[in-house]
């Protein structure tokens, strides 16, 4: 029989881990799981199973260097004692059918890990896989909270609370509602992905809330107070006289309420002509303009 060293590919003077790791790599090519019909392979299997149960093992391992037990785990008779195996030697086997005596308990702990198996083990449960789910919401319903009502997969149907100043990607987690978990495993979980969809006229900058309000010539110049949207209702905003193109205002505390935390709404004043300017108009501006002249562009002066 080969030495047991040469069966696990390894040195006479390789370490406990060195040989364990030579064995682990060894049982899980050859293991007879994987080779179903080819007893080459499984006498080769056999072969390292036995070289590891001796070689795994520090005592035995010291007394097969030192001589005292033969490839097989059979006591080495003393010289001169008679008849293959020595006085009393016994090629036997332990409880369980291991040949040479040796325990396999340590084997079977490797098995446990390559393969999800051993005689003590009972099988592993595993967690049942999450499911991910896309629901379109309104702009307003992610400022303000909604529920909507959500078919899953399984064709159960829940009532799903979108918490107010939800944003754009955020998934909500429904605990147990995902693929159910095997050998009494928990089951997954359920990840509603929200995709907020885009508003008309308000946007969105962490919990403030942007609008572009346009304006006539006449407010921009006079001033006045107009009826400007919010998410929760109308306001009245006053417009200050001389209000330029780009002008911000704010509406404090008309913003995302979340997370302990209220945003503002900001609004841009755009200042937009009539359609159609009139002699009317054109002489006003232009009899005012003679009178009046000013720079606006000085910046772009190099």
């Amino acid at each position: 029989m080969k030495d047991l060293y040469s069966i696990l590919g390894v040195t006479k003077g390789a370490d406990d881990a060195e040989i364990k790791r030579a064995y682990r790599k060894l049982a899980k090519e050859l293991h007879p799981d994987r080779n179903k019909g080819n007893e080459k392979i499984i006498e080769r299997f056999k072969e390292v199973s036995s070289a590891y149960g001796i070689l795994g093992d520090k005592d035995k391992r010291a007394r097969y260097d030192r001589g005292e037990i033969d490839e097989n785990g059979t006591e080495r008779a003393p010289y001169g004692a008679g008849g293959p195996g020595g006085a009393g030697g016994f090629s036997g086997f332990r409880r369980g059918g291991h040949p040479g005596g040796a325990d396999f308990g340590d084997a079977e702990d490797v098995f446990a890990d390559l393969f999800g198996f051993g005689r003590s083990r009972k099988p592993r449960t595993q967690r049942g896989q999450n499911v991910v789910y896309r629901l379109k919401v309104g702009f307003l319903d992610a400022v303000l909270g909604a529920t909507r009502r959500v078919t899953l997969s399984n064709g159960k149907t829940l009532n799903v609370k979108i918490p107010a100043g939800v944003r754009d990607g955020q998934q909500i987690r429904l605990s147990g509602q995902g693929e159910p978990g095997f050998n009494g495993g928990p089951a997954g979980d359920a990840l509603v992905k929200v995709e907020v969809e885009d508003h008309p006229y308000f946007t969105r900058d962490d919990h403030d809330i942007l609008l572009d309000l346009p304006i006539t010539l006449d407010e921009a110049v006079l001033g006045a107070r107009i009826s400007v949207p919010t998410t929760t209702g109308t306001v009245t905003l006053s417009i200050p006289k001389g209000a330029s193109s780009g002008k911000r205002l704010r509406l404090k505390g008309k913003g995302i309420s979340a997370g302990g935390k209220v945003g503002d709404q900001y609004v841009t004043l755009k200042i937009i002509l009539p359609k159609t300017v009139d002699s009317d108009l054109e002489k006003a501006i232009g009899k005012w303009a003679k009178s009046h002249p000013y720079t606006v562009r000085d910046y772009l002066k190099t």
